[in-house]
C-alpha cells in the first residue's frame, strides 16, 4: 500500500450506482421516463446531475462486456469510462468513478483513458478496479479464463502497471517553451518499465500526470491488499456484518472503506416492503446487505456503520424512485447531523476522501 501517511478523516462519504434504471432487475418496469431518453445520453444527464445537486460525494458506473443474468437484465451497456466522461462537463462536485476491468483489457489503454477522464473532470475522477474471470468475459475478445486463484495478480499487475503510466510524466513535464519550440522537458518524461506476469509496458503515458498525480483507486475488499487500491469496498451478506468486515479492510491496508448497501425506500404512500415484493415478482433481486424501509432508519443505519467505516456506497433499488428519496430525505438529515460534508465545487476526489496528492515515484528518485 502507499506510505505516504494518511491524514485524518472526519466526514464520510456516500457515493451512488448509477447503473441503468436501478439496482433491481426489475427496476426497469418502474422507471419513469421515456426509453428512447436512453438515446443521446438523456437518461446519463438526468441521474448524474440529480446525484451531484443533492450532494453525493460519487457516482460510479457499472461495466460489464456480458448480459446480465436473468430475464430482465440490461442487454448492453455503453462503455463505464465513457458515460463517466461524458457526465464530467456537466456535473460540478460529484466524483466520477467508473468500472474498468483488469482481466481482459489492455492495461496502457485503460491507464491513458483514465487520465484523460481526469482532466475533463478538473480532478474528480476515480477507479473502480474489476476482476471479473469469467468464460463469458473472456469469450467477449476471444480469450480463455486465467487459472482459478490467479485474477487478484493480474488485476494487482494492471494497477501498478497503471500507476508507473501516470507517473512517467512528471507534474512539471510540459513546458510550452516557444522560443526553442519545445513541448516537453523530455528529462521528465520516464519508461514506466513494468514487468508483470503475463505482461510488459514500456511507456511512458501518452498523456501527461493526472491533475491528482494518481487517480482515486477503489477494489473490492477481496483484492486488498494485493491490489494497490485507496478505498475498499466492502461487502457482507446482512447489515449486521458490515462494520466487521469494514475493520478487517482497513486491517488490511486499506486507507478508506466504503460498505455496500442495497438501500429500497417508503415512497409515495407505498411502503418499501411492498413494493420489493412487486418488483420480487417479476424476478428476485439477490444480493448482499440491503436496508429496506423509511428515510428515518437508512439515516439511522448509515449512522451506526460510519463508526465503523468511512463511507458508503448507495445501490437504489429504482433510480427514478429512490433516487429522489434519498436526495430529499436522507442526505440532508446526513448533512444536519455533521456526519457528512457535501462535496465543495472546485475539490479534486483525493480531497474529498482526505487522501493527500501523491508524490511522483520517477522524481522522487
Amino acid at each position: 500500500m502507499p506510505s505516504t501517511p494518511v491524514p485524518e478523516f472526519r466526514s464520510r462519504v456516500i457515493a451512488v450506482e448509477l447503473d441503468g434504471d436501478g439496482a433491481h432487475p426489475a427496476s426497469w418496469r418502474k422507471a419513469h421516463h421515456d426509453p428512447q431518453a436512453l438515446l443521446g445520453g438523456q437518461r446519463i444527464r438526468e441521474t448524474v446531475q440529480a446525484a451531484d445537486i443533492a450532494g453525493f460525494h460519487v457516482a460510479t458506473f457499472k461495466d460489464s462486456r456480458v448480459v446480465d443474468p436473468g430475464s430482465t437484465g440490461i442487454a448492453g451497456r455503453i462503455d463505464a469510462i465513457q458515460r463517466a466522461a461524458f457526465a464530467a462537463p456537466i456535473t460540478r462536485s460529484i466524483g466520477l468513478v467508473p468500472e474498468a476491468g483488469t482481466i481482459f483489457t489492455e492495461p496502457f489503454h485503460v491507464a491513458t483513458q483514465l487520465a484523460s477522464l481526469d482532466y475533463s473532470s478538473l480532478g474528480r475522477a476515480g477507479w473502480l478496479v474489476t476482476a471479473d474471470n469469467t468464460a463469458k468475459e473472456a469469450r467477449s475478445v476471444g480469450r480463455t479464463p486465467l487459472p482459478e486463484g490467479e485474477a487478484a495478480s493480474e488485476a494487482a499487475d494492471v494497477v501498478q502497471a497503471s500507476r508507473r503510466l501516470w507517473d512517467s510524466w512528471e507534474d512539471d513535464a510540459v513546458i510550452r517553451d516557444v522560443a526553442t519550440g519545445r513541448y516537453v522537458d523530455r528529462d521528465k518524461l520516464h519508461y514506466a518499465d513494468f514487468d508483470g506476469e503475463r505482461f510488459s509496458v514500456k511507456g511512458p503515458s501518452i498523456i501527461p500526470r493526472p491533475l491528482q498525480g494518481q487517480l482515486v483507486v477503489f477494489a473490492p475488499a477481496e483484492l486488498i491488499p494485493a491490489v494497490e487500491a485507496d478505498v475498499a469496498l466492502v461487502s457482507a451478506d446482512t447489515t449486521d456484518a458490515l462494520p466487521q468486515a469494514a475493520q478487517a479492510a482497513a486491517a488490511a491496508g486499506a486507507p478508506r472503506t466504503l460498505v455496500e448497501l442495497d438501500v429500497i425506500l417508503d415512497s409515495r404512500g407505498q411502503a418499501a416492503e411492498d413494493r420489493l415484493a412487486e418488483l420480487d415478482s417479476y424476478e428476485e433481486w439477490t444480493g448482499g446487505a440491503r436496508y429496506v424501509g423509511s428515510a428515518e432508519g437508512l439515516v439511522e443505519l448509515l449512522t451506526t456503520l460510519f463508526a465503523a467505516a468511512d463511507g458508503v456506497r448507495l445501490k437504489p433499488a429504482v433510480l427514478d424512485v429512490d433516487l429522489p428519496e434519498l436526495a430529499n430525505k436522507v442526505l440532508p438529515e446526513l448533512h444536519r447531523s455533521g456526519l457528512v460534508v457535501p462535496p465543495l465545487p472546485g475539490a479534486t476526489l483525493r480531497e474529498t476522501f482526505g487522501l493527500p496528492r501523491p508524490a511522483n515515484r520517477f522524481a522522487a528518485a
